[in-house]
This record gives structure tokens, C-alpha cells and sequence, in this order.
């Protein structure tokens, strides 16, 4: 059987597959070469000449076309979810879909606890004033000196109640983080995680309602799934019930909140920042409007960009392959 990876791959799991003796495998890393098939014809094309049995993919998009005029025996995307994969036709065919959930669980947890602190302790707002020239300490008087240390004082995360929106994988592993790593007393909203789990009762999380958890939080961080349920579930009236001294993150997804609410309440300093790793509009660049913003911090979806992500990822569907080629069952099927 001929196997076309596009996804990134560790060397280690390239070497596992090629010496299963079952596959001959056909590298080609999205990262290095450039290309991302978005044109089904154009997919079609490459699969068929060279004849592929089993697709592994992060970016290229499978729709329908593609899998009814294609010989695929076995789809794979090392995603969370395989949005970027017709998973109805590929159900229709009897073409089994392979994923990756939460490869990227940790990485996101680390990055939101940066934020935080680049948040409490004013990194990115320092690091702009000292890079725009201006700042020249033999020209201050004392006075000036100390007004300098009193804009930037900072926080300690310790002190501070953090509110935690979707206490799942994600949202549990930054609870731990916090609490184990700086003391911090988590309130959580999510209704599909009891107070008796053992996450919650380990990190001493108090459930509660949505709006006295934006009330009452002076960091609020989202970790829910885009589902119909959390479409835009931090709206304008959320927003509104934030401490203006509190901060908000979102490294889930834009979908989950009203985003044009949030650059109204940050452009009005009803709150005092603000750290961003998702939005309406991507792949941002250099003119995100959220930039304009010295209490922002902006980053372009970067939450699972990490080389430990592409190690478990490839963990992951290196294990499931070598499952479909012995006819074993698949432990990261995706059911939909």
C-alpha cells in the first residue's frame, strides 16, 4: 500500500512506518514544500498518479469529490477534530477517518498561562516602550523615574481569581497549572464537568454560573468547542459584566465570542487587556486591528505550534495505521 503524509511528522514515525515492510511511504510536509491542496481537482490528481491508498493531511482539504474519484482506503488529520475532512462521504465509502484529539492540549495550556503572565506582569506593553525610542532614562528627573515604575507595576498571578470557561482538557490542564503552579483560586463554567470530578476537587475549582464567573474574575481564559451552544456565548452583555481591572483570553476558538464586542470594550478600557491567539479573520497579519492595542497581546494561532505537538501527533496515527494494516481496531477513529 502507497501512503501520501502531508501532515508534519517526526523522522521517528516515518522510520516505524517504512519498516512495518507494509507501506511505501511519500513524504511531503506541508511546512517544507509550501503546497496546501485546496483545489479537489488538483488532490484528485496527485492521489491518483500516484496511486494512494492511505492519506494523512493537517490542511488539505477532503471534500466529497475528492473521496468518491479517489482510491483511498484510509483518511487521517492530525487535528482535533478532522473539520478539514468530509467525514459523510468518507462514512458513505466506508473509508475509516483516523485524529488526534487533544495533541495539542498541553501546548495550549502553556501558551495561555504565558499570556497571563505577560498580561500581569506588562511585558508586551514595556517591551513596545522601550523598543519606540523615546525612552531615555538620563533624561528623566527622579520623578520621572518613578512615574515609569508605577505605570508598569505588575501583578502576581497568585493573588488572583481566575475564571476558567469550559473546564474540559484543555481547561483543566491550565487549572492545574495555575493552582499547583501559583496558588490561584479557579472558578469554572462548564455544565458537562460535575463538581465531583477529580480535576475540579484536585484544583479546588468552584462551579459557577456564567455571568457571576465573569463578574467575579480578574482573568477569565475560554476553552469551549465550536458547537451551536457556544456560538458567540461571550457577547457584548458578557463583556459588560467584567471588573475593569480584569483581563480576558481566548485561545479556543473566535466563533466563541462576539469579537467586535471585545475590541469595543478594550477600546473603551473597560477592561484592562487582553491576550489573543483566535480570530474572525485569518491568518493574521500585521494589520489585526487588536495590534493597535498596547495591553493586547497578539499571537497568529499559534497555541499547538510546538515541535512536542507533531511528536504526539505522530504518535498518534502511527499507532492507528499500523492498527488498519494488521486489521486491528482503530483507537482514534473518528465517530462524528
Amino acid at each position: 500500500m502507497k501512503i501520501l503524509i502531508t501532515a508534519p511528522f517526526s523522522q521517528s514515525g516515518l522510520q516505524t512506518l517504512k519498516e512495518s515492510g507494509k507501506l511505501d511511504v511519500i513524504y511531503e510536509n506541508w511546512r517544507e514544500t509550501g503546497t496546501i491542496y485546496f483545489d479537489e481537482e488538483e488532490l484528485i490528481e496527485k492521489l491518483n498518479s500516484l496511486q494512494i491508498d492511505i492519506l494523512i493531511t493537517e490542511a488539505d482539504e477532503v471534500d466529497s469529490d475528492v473521496i468518491e474519484n479517489t482510491q483511498l482506503k484510509l483518511l487521517g488529520s492530525t487535528r482535533g477534530t478532522p473539520v478539514n475532512i468530509n467525514d459523510e462521504a468518507a462514512a458513505t465509502k466506508g473509508i475509516p477517518i483516523i485524529y488526534t484529539p487533544f495533541r495539542n492540549a498541553d501546548a495550549v495550556a502553556d501558551l495561555t498561562v504565558a499570556m497571563m503572565l505577560t498580561q500581569a506582569r506588562k511585558i508586551v506593553e514595556i517591551d513596545r516602550f522601550l523598543r519606540d525610542g523615546h525612552f531615555d532614562v538620563s533624561d528623566l528627573d527622579d520623578n520621572g523615574f518613578a512615574d515609569f515604575f508605577n505605570k508598569y507595576m505588575g501583578l502576581e498571578l497568585g493573588g488572583l481569581t481566575i475564571g476558567i470557561i469550559g473546564y474540559g482538557q484543555i481547561g483543566q490542564r491550565v487549572g492545574k497549572r495555575l493552582f499547583h503552579g501559583f496558588g490561584c483560586n479557579l472558578l469554572y463554567y462548564d455544565p458537562y464537568v460535575p463538581e465531583d470530578h477529580p480535576v475540579v476537587i484536585e484544583t479546588s475549582a468552584s462551579c459557577v454560573e456564567l455571568e457571576v464567573l465573569m463578574k467575579e474574575s480578574d482573568m477569565i481564559t475560554i476553552h469551549t468547542p465550536p458547537l451551536e451552544e457556544t456560538e458567540e456565548m461571550i457577547d457584548e452583555g458578557m463583556f459588560k459584566l467584567m471588573k475593569p481591572t480584569a483581563h480576558f483570553f481566548n485561545l479556543s476558538r473566535s466563533f466563541c465570542i462576539n469579537e467586535d464586542a471585545l475590541y469595543d470594550v478594550l477600546k473603551n478600557k473597560r477592561i484592562a487587556g487582553a491576550g489573543l491567539d483566535v480570530f474572525d479573520d485569518e491568518p493574521v497579519d500585521s494589520e489585526n486591528r487588536f495590534l493597535e492595542f498596547n495591553n493586547v497581546t497578539v499571537m497568529p494561532h499559534f497555541g499547538g505550534n510546538t515541535q512536542d505537538v507533531i511528536h504526539h501527533q505522530t504518535e498518534m496515527i502511527v499507532k492507528d495505521i499500523l492498527n488498519f494494516l494488521n486489521s486491528k481496531p482503530l483507537e482514534y477513529q473518528w465517530k462524528g
